[in-house]
């Protein structure tokens, strides 16, 4: 019991350190390069933060543990935003981009409910069984495709029209280095974390999707809130936003699609709930941007955002 809980905390220092790395390297590069530090938030930072999703659901799926894939990815989505979000913003409140508020924030939005859609073959299809195909996985990837064009579209136009965020700067050989090894950094520390936070759920007796709920989306999500509080910390509230966003979006269009692209995913029906926390956990996020000050999360909204995760959670454990 002992060594896991000693290796969970490693992971977790691995994290933390490869978050401010990336960061520094991250808004280095976009400095330097006149990129917005939004549009680094959402590609560079939301790949590297998206990583431990991405190999816990193809460790899942090659595994046959479907139902810890999905709760992954969905678990992982609304931790961004009640937990991440919650916490990014009590701790500086976050200044949020119109392009975000009216471009990704809805985008994302329309990921997870194309989830609830292509899940519920049962409910839109009469028929007895609930499952993301490979169609349904090909059809997330080939959106997320139409997806990366824009934020490149959005790179150049930003690139042209917009004075960037002043960051402090280094050699462009040392921003790469910093960036590289800031995802290296997140991707075996959140793999060393979620492996070791798993081995001590299941020795507790904690069900698969519970494990996926929780345990293993708040594990995930790590790098997430390690980069998001240490951008919010730097008054860097683009990449504490695009950060969050951008991994909902590249959770559900390019790692759920990867993992039914590689395996068909049976969907319990009771996921729907959880598909339903996140789309209105979504939708609050959005409305957020339209309470108190314009397009901006304040402090006292972060800690609605974390009174509700925590009420959730509870949930969660009362459900089983």
């Amino acid at each position: 019991m002992l060594f896991p809980i000693l290796l969970l905390l490693v992971g977790l220092a691995i994290l933390l350190v490869g978050a401010e790395v990336l960061v520094r390297g991250s808004s280095s590069l976009a400095s330097k390069m006149h990129i917005s530090p939004l549009v680094i938030g959402l590609t560079i930072v939301a790949f590297g933060t998206s990583a431990p999703e991405l190999i816990v659901n193809i460790f899942s799926a090659t595994a046959g543990t479907t139902d810890l894939a999905i709760g992954n990815i969905i678990g992982s989505n609304i931790a961004n935003i009640l937990l991440i979000v919650g916490i990014s913003a009590s701790i500086f409140p976050l200044v949020v981009k119109r392009s975000t508020v009216w471009k990704e924030i809805p985008f994302a939005l329309l990921a997870i409910v194309l989830v609830f859609v292509m899940a519920n073959d049962a409910l839109f299809d009469r028929v007895p069984f609930n499952i993301l195909t490979r169609t349904d996985g090909i059809t997330f990837m080939s959106l997320f495709i139409i997806f990366m064009y824009y934020i490149f579209s959005l790179m150049r136009s930003e690139a042209q029209n917009e004075a960037v965020e002043k960051v402090k700067e280094y050699s462009t050989g040392l921003s790469v280095l910093f960036s590289i090894v800031g995802i290296g950094a997140l991707f075996f520390g959140g793999k060393l974390l979620v492996d070791n936070a798993t081995e001590l759920a299941l020795i507790a007796g904690l069900s698969e999707s519970l494990i996926g709920l929780t345990v293993v989306a708040i594990g995930t999500s790590l790098p997430e809130l390690a980069t998001s509080i240490i951008a919010a910390l730097h008054k860097h509230s683009d990449i504490a936003v695009g950060n969050v966003v951008g991994s909902n979006i590249f959770n559900v269009l390019w790692i759920l699609g990867l993992t039914s692209t590689i395996t068909p995913l049976p969907f319990n029906i009771q996921a729907n709930i959880d598909v339903g926390v996140c789309i209105a956990a979504t939708v609050l996020l959005f409305l957020a941007m339209f309470v108190g000050k314009k397009h901006r999360v304040d402090r006292w909204q972060g800690i609605i955002f974390i009174l509700l995760y925590i009420g959730y959670t509870a949930y969660l454990i009362q459900r089983g």
